[in-house]
């Protein structure tokens, strides 16, 4: 590790091209520093899983177009691992309700095979602090899935979990699927950062949902735009 005080970040990278998984080794190896060590790479989901078990990464780069077990699937069981992993969607996105499907399977963020190196590095780093990392066309496709069709009995499950938050936490969290940053929910609520990451997390771990599933949720119940 080349950056003092910082620690090393490590990732698992999962594509069927082999081409590909070298590339984003070299990236990440060669851009990062020393700040990303590439522990592995798989070609295919369920060795992926077989790894993460073993090596416990923090970031798996993950391809949804493979053989056997997709992406969608593979993501969906890294995420309920005991030491789970962020999983970054690693596609050149295309096909409608993909953006949404990965992240109802747990999905924090998406990373474009053609992205800059510098781009990926800070998409990688960034989610490990628990930014989600969606670029413009993953967010106007995600947008745009959540706009086609939100049946009435999903918008009233969804009003139910959120009402039966404390209160503190659902203004967090509804506060923070406005875009809000941690300290400007603070300055808003008048508490502190600390207890905003605290409201978040315990909703998070009531609702067994990360950041990005709660601000689906929110988006999901429809409601007025808080004042």
């Amino acid at each position: 590790m080349t950056n003092e005080g910082l620690r090393t970040i490590t990732v698992s990278i999962i594509d069927d091209d082999p081409m590909i998984c070298q590339a984003m080794r070299l990236i990440l190896t060669d851009y990062s520093s020393g700040r990303i060590d590439v522990v592995s790479t798989s070609t295919d989901g369920a060795l992926a899983l077989a790894h993460a078990e073993r090596e416990q990464p923090d970031v798996v780069l993950m391809d949804i177009a493979m053989p056997g077990m997709d992406g969608i699937e593979a993501t969906r069981r890294l995420r309920v691992l005991p030491h789970a992993p962020h999983v970054l969607i690693l596609t050149s996105l295309s096909p409608t309700n993909t953006v949404a499907r990965a992240v109802e399977a747990g999905a924090e963020g998406f990373v474009s095979k053609t992205d800059a190196p510098e781009d990926i590095i800070r998409r990688v780093i960034g989610v490990v602090d628990g930014d989600p990392q969606f670029n413009p066309a993953s967010q106007r496709q995600l947008i745009g899935d959540l706009n086609r069709q939100r049946p009435q009995s999903r918008r009233d499950e969804a009003r139910a979990m959120l009402d039966a938050l404390p209160e503190r936490e659902r203004e967090a969290v509804l506060l923070a699927a406005e875009g809000f940053t941690n300290a400007e929910i603070a300055q808003r609520m008048f508490i502190s950062e600390r207890t905003v990451k605290s409201h978040l997390s315990s909703a998070g771990d009531r609702l067994c949902m990360g950041r990005v599933q709660m601000a689906r949720l929110v988006e999901r119940a429809d409601l007025p735009p808080l004042q």
